[in-house]
């Protein structure tokens, strides 16, 4: 990448550990469509991660990435501040999402999933369709983009788990009432937690309502070469990088899925935590 690429514009905290990054990218941002990603390594001895493309520019020549510190890698790049660079960025990767005039659709986002959903929400709105949109964190302090999907939707629904905002309990609460309202949609679209997508799956696949996911399981290489992102999908192994990551929620095995996500898990851990003491000890110098 050429001087100034890569380029951190600015950088705002969303909520707890939730940070919004503007990154000087212009190829990129000419040619990310809704529902890609990127994949980035923050710095020589870094792992390589996928984090979807949350907005894209192409005047300004920035896109935007939203993301949660969850682990080692997320908390390196949550360590950069405006003015640095990241060191590679490859994308836009993946199948954009497919976009016409369906009629009413319905976006439910959960957590960080919510950041994903919206330049998908944003197409289909502008692509002529009644949105609403269902939108659930832990708490208050963790709905993001709430503004932002108001300006793209018909309506906007919150639901929290301790009731802090909207609707006490998950999001997938605020889908079953408004179908047992008797609302009709003509497709769906879930990105969130594994738990949160299945749920919304079998919920919707009763009400006939055919169901988009976006699914991020472990990813290496972002082009099927190393097989670390498959899934199941209606019996078929299918790559999440060039497959996906949308898939048809009524096909995804969940159960595989879930147990792909955990494998890392415990390494994951101990990796956050000696790049927790690692940078605290570089903060205090």
């Amino acid at each position: 990448m050429g001087a100034g690429m890569n380029d951190i514009k600015s950088k705002q905290l969303l909520g707890p550990d939730i940070v919004r990054m503007t990154v000087e990218a212009l190829k990129l941002s000419r040619k990310a469509r809704p529902g890609q990603f990127v994949i980035l390594r923050v710095r020589e001895d870094g792992e390589r991660f996928p984090l979807t493309i949350a907005d894209a520019d192409p005047e300004a020549g920035t896109i935007d990435l939203i993301f949660q510190v969850v682990g080692k890698s997320t908390m390196l790049l949550a360590s950069l501040a405006e003015g640095d660079s990241i060191l590679d960025i490859v994308g836009p990767l993946g199948r954009p999402t497919e976009i016409e005039a369906f009629g009413r659709v319905l976006s439910v986002g959960g957590g960080i999933g919510v950041a994903p959903l919206y330049p998908i929400t944003k197409a289909l709105k502008k692509a002529g369709n009644t949105v609403t949109t269902a939108l659930g964190a832990r708490s208050k302090d963790l709905v993001i983009l709430e503004k932002e999907f108001r300006a793209v939707s018909d309506e906007v629904h919150i639901s929290t788990d301790d009731g802090t905002d909207g609707r006490k309990g998950f999001v997938t609460d605020l889908v079953s009432d408004l179908l047992a309202k008797g609302r009709s949609f003509d497709r769906a679209w879930a990105i969130g937690p594994v738990p949160m997508m299945r749920v919304v799956c079998e919920v919707t696949a009763r009400a006939g309502i055919p169901t988009v996911v976006s699914l991020n399981p472990i990813m290496v290489d972002g082009t099927g070469m190393c097989g670390g992102c498959r899934v199941l999908v209606g019996g078929e192994v299918k790559f999440s990088c060039v497959d996906g990551p949308e898939f048809d929620g009524h096909q995804v095995d969940f159960d595989s899925l879930g147990r792909r996500l955990k494998t890392y898990r415990e390494r994951e851990r101990r990796d956050y935590e000696a790049c927790k003491i690692g940078l605290d000890r570089k903060n205090d110098e």
